[in-house]
C-alpha cells in the first residue's frame, strides 16, 4: 500500500493552467494543494522566502515544458532565454546569463559546456524533470560567484530524500506521451518507483525526436552546396534520449542514496546549416543526511557528484571540434541547533574541480583546470514582525591553462582568486496579507578560464575571441526590494532591483579582424577587404575580433505578477497578470549592454470546472531599440497568443491527464532580443511559428 508522502510542490488547482499560458505561477492542476517548499531559496526549508523565487512542478511543469530549459522558464517575470534555436538555450535572469546564472542538479553541481557558447545545450531535458526552482537575484551566498544573477535548481527525485511508501511497500509511476505539429515532435518518457519505508528504487527513461521547426516566413537553407527555401528553421532537428537508475536507504534519522544517469543528444546548430552536435553526459551522484543529532548540530547533509561530459561538432559527416569537460562537486552542510529559539542557521563547505579541453578548428579556449573551494554560513533570526537573514561565503579559486599540444597560440599560465560574498535580508509581515522584503548583497566572481585565456575562432557567434589574463575579480553590489499581498484568490507580487558592477567582464568588439584558421592567423586588418584567405589550401572567412574587458555596468529592473479571482465556486475564473523590465548600461560610455530583453507584459484568462481546465493568454514583447552601437540587433515588437485545455479522469488504478496546448496561435514572426542570433548583422533563427501539442500523462 502506498503511503501518502507528498513530493514538494506549490500551487492551487485554480492556478494550474497559468503554466499553459506562459504565466509565471506554477500549480498542480485539479490535484490537492501541497505544502510549498523552495529549497533553493532557503536552505532551512522555510516557506516565507526573503529572496524572490518561483517553483514549477507536476502538471504545471508538464504544461509549460518546451524542448530546452531556457524556453521552459522564459516568461517567468525576470527570466528570458538565450534562444539559440529550438535546441539550445539557457535561462537569462535579470539580464544576466552564462556564468552568472548557476544551474544546479538536485542542489549540487551541474557540469556541461553550455555557458561556454550559446549553441551548446544544457544537459537537462524538461521531459525528465520533476521540479524546477528559480531564485532570482544574487545566489552567490550559497552557490558561488557564478550565481550572481540567480540560481536554477533542476530536481529529478532520482535520489529520494523521504520514504514514499509505508512498511508494506508499493510501486508508483507515470508515463508521458507528447506530439507536436510545429516541429513534428514525438516525445515519451516513463518513470517507475518502488520500495517501502526502508528503501526506495527509481528508474526513468525518456526519448524525443523533432524535425526542423516551422516559422512564419520563408528561410534559406544551404546543404551540400544546394540552397532551398522553406518555412522552417534550417538545421533545427534533434534527437534526445536518456535515463537513470537511483535508490535510497532510509534509517530512523536520515537516508543514504545514489544514482547514475546518462544524457544523449544530437541536434543541429542553426547558425551553420550543415553543423550538428553529438553530445553525451554521464553523471554519478551520492547523497546522504543524518538528522536529529542533538548537541550543537541538528543535522549534517553531504552530496557528491561526478560528471563526464563531451560533444563533437560535425560538419556534415566529418567530425570537427571535440569539447570535453570532466569534473566533480562535493558539498557538506551542517545545520546548527537553534540559539535562543530564534536564531536558526547552517554552516557549509563546498569544493569543485573540472578539467576542460577542446580540439579542432574551433578550439578557441585552451586545455584548462579550474579548482575552487568555499566556506559559507547562513543565519536567520526570527522576530515578532518577521525575520532577518545574514550570511557570507569565502572562496579560493585557481584557474590553470595548460595550452594545447596541437595549437601553438595558447600559453600555459595560472591565476588565483579569493572571492568573498555577503548578504543581508529582511522580511516584514507588515499587515494581514502583506509581506515586505529587502535584500542587499555584495558579490565577487572569479573570471572563468575562457575569459582569461581564450584565443581563437568562435564560428557560432561569428567572432574571434581573445581572453585577458589580467582580469580581476568581478565585483557587484545588489539591492532588491519586494512587496507581496494575498487575500483569498487575489494576489500580487512586485520586486524592484539594482545591480551595480564595479568591473563587469564584457566581451567587446575591437577594430581588428581575424581569420578562422586553425593556427589563429593574427590580425590581418589590411586584408579585411579580401573575401577569402588561403592557408594550407583552405579558404577562411574574416571574423571580427572580440576581447574580454572590464567595465563599469548597472542593471536595474522591475518584475511583477498577480492574480485576480473573477469567479469562485464550482467553476472558477482567474485573470493572471505578469510583466517585467530590465535596463542594462555600460557606465563607462553610457552604451546599453547587448542581448537584453525589452519590457514585457502578459495576461491569461483561466477557467476550471471539475476535471476540466482551459486558458487563453498573450505575452507582449516591446521593440528593443536600445542596443549597442553600431545598431545591430534591434528587434521589433511582437505579441504571442497561446491557448490550452486539459482534462483529468480516473481509469482504474491510474489517473489520466489529457492536454492540448496551442503556441503562437496567430503564427507571428518574432525574433528574440536576448538571443545572440539576433545580435548580428544576419539574424538566423526566428522564434517558432504556430504549433499544436497534444499529450497524455498516465500516473498510478
Amino acid at each position: 500500500m502506498k503511503k501518502p508522502f507528498p513530493r514538494p510542490a506549490i500551487g492551487t488547482a485554480a492556478l494550474s493552467l497559468l503554466a499553459l499560458a506562459g504565466a509565471p505561477a506554477q500549480a498542480q492542476a485539479l490535484a490537492p494543494t501541497l505544502k510549498e517548499i523552495t529549497v533553493t531559496g532557503n536552505p532551512l526549508g522555510a516557506t516565507d522566502l526573503i529572496a524572490p523565487a518561483t517553483q514549477y512542478s507536476g502538471t504545471g511543469l508538464l504544461l509549460r515544458a518546451k524542448t530546452t530549459l531556457g524556453e521552459t522558464l522564459d516568461g517567468t517575470p525576470g527570466v528570458s532565454s538565450t534562444y539559440f534555436g529550438p535546441n539550445a538555450s539557457r535561462p537569462v535572469i535579470r539580464g544576466l546569463d552564462g556564468d552568472r546564472i548557476r544551474i544546479l542538479a538536485n542542489g549540487g553541481g551541474s557540469l556541461d559546456a553550455s555557458s561556454l557558447s550559446y549553441d551548446h545545450a544544457v544537459t537537462a531535458d524538461p521531459i525528465s524533470i520533476e521540479r524546477i526552482e528559480v531564485l532570482r537575484g544574487p545566489g552567490a551566498l550559497l552557490y558561488g560567484g557564478s550565481a550572481v544573477g540567480g540560481v536554477v535548481n533542476v530536481i529529478d527525485n532520482r535520489i529520494a530524500r523521504e520514504p514514499q511508501f509505508d512498511e508494506k511497500g508499493g510501486i508508483s509511476g507515470k508515463a508521458d506521451l507528447g506530439l507536436a505539429s510545429g516541429n513534428s515532435e514525438r516525445g515519451k518518457g516513463v518513470l517507475l518507483e518502488g520500495g517501502n519505508h526502508r528503501y526506495s528504487l527509481h528508474v526513468d527513461a525518456f526519448d524525443r525526436h523533432t524535425s526542423d521547426a516551422k516559422v512564419a516566413r520563408d528561410l534559406n537553407c544551404t546543404k551540400a552546396g544546394v540552397t532551398t527555401t522553406s518555412r522552417r528553421i534550417c538545421n533545427s532537428a534533434s534527437e534526445v534520449s536518456g535515463g537513470a537508475v537511483g535508490g535510497s536507504v532510509f534509517f530512523d534519522n536520515g537516508y543514504l542514496g545514489a544514482s547514475a544517469s546518462n544524457y544523449r543528444s544530437t541536434y543541429g546548430t542553426v547558425a551553420e546549416d550543415e553543423v550538428t552536435i553529438g553530445m553525451k553526459s554521464d553523471r554519478y551522484a551520492i547523497e546522504g543526511e543524518v538528522r536529529n543529532l542533538g548537541g550543537p548540530f541538528q543535522s549534517i547533509k553531504g552530496q557528491y557528484s561526478q560528471t563526464d561530459y563531451g560533444h563533437t561538432e560535425f560538419e556534415g559527416t566529418t567530425a570537427g571540434t571535440v569539447f570535453k569537460n570532466k569534473g566533480s562537486d562535493f558539498r557538506l552542510e551542517a545545520r546548527h541547533a537553534k540559539l535562543g529559539n530564534k536564531l536558526d542557521g547552517m554552516l557549509g563547505f563546498q569544493t569543485e574541480s573540472n578539467r576542460f579541453s577542446a580540439d579542432g578548428a574551433e578550439a578557441f579556449a585552451p586545455y584548462s583546470k579550474t579548482s575552487q573551494s568555499a566556506l559559507f554560513a547562513y543565519e536567520e533570526l526570527g522576530t515578532d514582525w518577521g525575520k532577518l537573514s545574514l550570511g557570507g561565503r569565502l572562496e579560493s579559486v585557481r584557474v590553470e591553462s595548460f595550452g594545447n599540444p596541437r595549437v601553438a597560440r595558447f600559453t600555459p599560465a595560472n591565476k588565483d582568486f579569493k572571492p568573498g560574498s555577503y548578504a543581508l535580508g529582511a522580511l516584514w509581515n507588515a499587515a494581514p496579507g502583506w509581506q515586505l522584503t529587502s535584500n542587499i548583497a555584495y558579490t565577487e566572481r572569479a573570471p572563468k578560464d575562457y575569459e582569461l585565456f581564450a584565443d581563437g575562432p568562435h564560428i557560432a557567434t561569428a567572432a574571434y575571441e581573445v581572453g585577458n589574463a589580467n582580469l580581476a575579480k568581478e565585483q557587484s553590489g545588489n539591492l532588491d526590494l519586494g512587496a507581496a499581498w494575498k487575500s483569498g484568490g487575489h494576489s500580487f507580487k512586485v520586486n524592484s532591483y539594482v545591480s551595480r558592477f564595479r568591473n563587469y567582464i564584457a566581451l567587446n568588439q575591437t577594430a581588428g579582424v581575424r581569420r578562422n584558421a586553425e593556427d589563429g592567423v593574427v590580425n590581418p586588418v589590411e586584408d579585411a577587404g579580401n573575401p577569402g584567405f588561403t592557408a594550407t589550401g583552405a579558404e577562411f572567412k574574416p571574423l571580427a575580433e572580440f576581447r574580454y574587458e572590464q567595465v563599469r555596468a548597472r542593471f536595474t529592473g522591475i518584475e511583477a505578477s498577480g492574480n485576480i479571482r473573477l469567479l469562485e465556486g464550482a467553476s472558477q475564473v482567474d485573470l493572471a497578470l505578469r510583466g517585467d523590465v530590465v535596463r542594462a548600461t555600460k557606465l563607462s560610455n553610457g552604451q546599453p549592454l547587448p542581448r537584453i530583453a525589452p519590457w514585457r507584459v502578459g495576461a491569461s484568462l483561466l477557467w476550471t470546472s471539475g476535471p476540466w481546465g482551459t486558458s487563453i493568454g498573450f505575452d507582449h514583447n516591446a521593440a528593443q531599440k536600445r542596443v549597442p552601437a553600431p545598431p545591430v540587433g534591434a528587434t521589433a515588437a511582437y505579441t504571442l497568443w497561446n491557448a490550452a485545455a486539459s482534462y483529468r479522469v480516473k481509469a482504474g488504478a491510474a489517473t489520466l491527464l489529457w492536454y492540448a496546448r496551442l503556441d503562437n496561435l496567430t503564427d507571428r514572426l518574432a525574433y528574440s532580443a536576448s538571443s545572440v542570433l539576433t545580435s548580428t548583422a544576419f539574424p538566423k533563427a526566428p522564434l517558432p511559428g504556430r504549433s499544436l501539442k497534444v499529450g497524455l500523462q498516465a500516473s498510478f
